[in-house]
């Protein structure tokens, strides 16, 4: 109860003995009025705070949020592009400090180390012998240098005796000159009868041309394919680069020259794609490219329903007033057989794969796209999904929020990775028997840590977190991304498809983008032409020239201009450098594997101890 003084604190100094009852009565009153007020007041300024604190901690994960999409951001932009994988990155940073304690158990930790044996020796490897002489192949031109006439000459002997030329220092230098061309020039005989022009002329038959006179040669044509799909030169650059040479062709001429090269090896694309077709395993993705689109459409065959597509996506580009659009570039790589396919759409909408795969029966290796789903799903059981699980460990890489759960996924992934390096070049059988026996038990432990991770008490993860989200694409696709394991041909992972869209990502660096439906359609024709011979390890200029040559001819029969069936006949154009490149690769990729999982067993065994 408020003392009888705090009554009057508010109004002026009065003797309550001095009051009557009811005036006293009134200032009880009063105060009572001031005094709810102030707690309606302080009832008021609490929940502000609780707003505010409120506020505060979304501002403060707002912020979080924003930090982590930088650091996101920033190692998509700047950091090492690998996806090799370290534990715990500061693994080797253990800072002791300087006391007296601490150098004493860095010495003690030095010891135990040499006791466990846990790094062994570092064994250098040796130099290997590298051949750095120049090509026999290449014409010689002998240059004969001697020394000036005073040192012919001894002051003390007299004449120099000159050694035989056995013993003269020999030393080759590589001269390079540009490119050089040569016009040939054909003379047609002409026949007629004298005084008799109603016998005609005979003449031989003109051959047929890539562009109307037969004007450049397959090998001009195959130069300027090479340089743009292969080695991803702009038309303009090539301009420089023939200029050199003395012949500067107009940017126009080039393209008639593509435009004539494609129509030329229609028939050729088309029997790659059903012949890629008849692999069992067929892997997909796709990257963007910029299309510029007419501003008066033409008039496309609506039943057509690639066409329709084309029309929608025009009539969606006018409305929005959109300076250009994002169409697709496909790339489709076969498992087995070894060719690599194009494809060009307008959007990324599922048209262009399901018209690809509209006859297939076999297995889709690529991301968790619903498009690949709908496909499988109207297949009837004909297709099958198989998954990309280096898509579903970069989740776990990014789940940063939960370290220890983070380490462990990754862990597991590393484990069945380490597997498919074992299982690279063994057998079928031999292969599924490996997968089982190593990389089945890492999935059952994931599947089991799948199945309790809701249930537990700490750590819980929440739903919106990124560990929450590569949880549910494991659980979403688990059976696509297990599919592997009984199919000793196909892949864990899409890398080597994925790796395809560095060569459009190259090539979109230097032309930038495709004036036309037609001009990305012949890009996707010609990628698939260079691509498919640089996998074969071709020489790609020697493969398309010989490719327009049998093409021009009128051949038929596309059996032997399949690259693999090409190299057996042209040996001299495999580039066997690449291929031992890519086994010293493998080589090192193998050796440095197996010490990281023999580290990692002697420290476990050190741990167990």
């Amino acid at each position: 109860m408020l003392a009888l003084s705090n009554l009057f604190m508010f109004t002026p100094m009065q003797d309550p003995a001095t009051l009557t009852k009811e005036k006293l009565l009134d200032l009880v009153e009063q105060q009572a009025g001031v005094l709810t007020t102030q707690q309606t007041e302080l009832a008021n300024n609490k929940k502000q705070l609780l707003v505010n604190a409120d506020t505060i901690r979304q501002l403060e994960a707002k912020i979080a949020a924003q930090a982590k999409a930088y650091d996101k951001l920033w190692r998509e932009r700047f950091a090492a592009k690998s996806e090799r994988y370290i534990a715990d990155p500061d693994q080797l940073r253990i800072d002791f400090g300087d006391t007296d304690e601490s150098s004493d158990a860095a010495d003690g930790l030095q010891d135990a180390v040499e006791e466990a044996d846990l790094i062994p020796a570092h064994k250098r490897r040796k130099a290997k012998k590298k051949n750095h002489g120049l090509p026999a192949h290449f014409p010689r031109e002998t240059e004969v240098i001697d020394v000036e006439e005073s040192a012919k000459t001894c002051d003390t002997h007299g004449e120099k005796q000159l050694l035989p030329e056995s013993m003269w220092d020999v030393r080759e230098k590589l001269i390079a000159i540009p490119a050089s061309y040569t016009v040939l020039v054909r003379k047609y005989k002409k026949y007629a009868c004298s005084g008799r022009p109603e016998c005609g002329i005979a003449s031989p038959e003109r051959p047929t041309g890539i562009v109307e006179g037969d004007k450049y040669d397959t090998s001009v044509a195959a130069q300027i394919i090479s340089h743009k799909f292969a080695y991803h030169l702009p038309l303009y650059r090539l301009q420089d680069m023939f200029g050199g040479s003395g012949w500067t062709p107009s940017r126009s001429t080039m393209l008639n020259i593509l435009i004539g090269c494609h129509f030329i090896i229609e028939p050729l694309l088309a029997y790659f794609r059903q012949t890629l077709l008849d692999d069992a395993i067929v892997a997909c993705d796709d990257t963007g490219v910029t299309l510029l689109y007419p501003k008066v459409p033409p008039d496309f065959d609506l039943n057509d329903p690639k066409q329709k597509r084309i029309a929608e996506v025009y009539a969606k580009a006018l409305e929005e007033k959109k300076p250009s659009i994002n169409a697709k570039m496909w790339a489709y790589r076969g498992a087995n057989v070894k060719l690599n396919v194009f494809d060009f759409t307008v959007s990324r909408h599922r048209d262009g794969p399901d018209l690809f795969f509209e006859n297939y029966s076999g297995t889709i290796l690529g991301d968790c796209w619903h498009g690949f789903g709908a496909i499988a799903a109207e297949s009837d059981g004909a297709i099958l999904r198989a998954a990309c699980n280096s898509h579903a460990r970069r989740k776990f890489e990014d789940a940063g929020d939960y370290p220890a759960d983070r380490r462990k996924w990754m862990q597991w992934f590393q484990d069945v990775f380490d597997v498919e390096t074992e299982a690279k070049d063994v057998p079928d059988e031999q292969c599924t028997a490996l997968r089982h026996a190593k990389a089945k038990p890492v999935w059952e432990l994931m599947r089991a840590e799948l199945d309790s991770i809701d249930d537990r008490t700490e750590q819980v993860v929440l739903p919106k977190s990124d560990l929450r989200k590569a949880l549910n694409y494991l659980r979403n696709h688990w059976t696509e991304l297990t599919r592997y394991l009984d199919d000793p041909k196909l892949a864990i992972d899409n890398n080597e498809c994925e790796q395809l869209m560095k060569q459009v990502a190259v090539g979109r660096k230097n032309w930038l983008f495709c004036g036309s439906l037609a001009g990305g359609e012949r890009n996707a024709g010609f990628f698939t032409l260079t691509s498919s011979a640089h996998r074969n390890d071709l020489d790609v200029w020697a493969y398309v020239n010989d490719v327009l040559k049998r093409m021009l001819a009128g051949e038929t029969d596309y059996e032997p201009m399949l690259p693999w069936n090409w190299a057996a006949e042209h040996p001299e154009s495999i580039r066997t450098f690449r291929q031992d490149e890519r086994r010293q690769r493998e080589l090192r990729k193998k050796e440095k594997r197996a010490a990281r999982r023999a580290n990692k067993a002697r420290q476990d065994k050190l741990k167990n101890r």
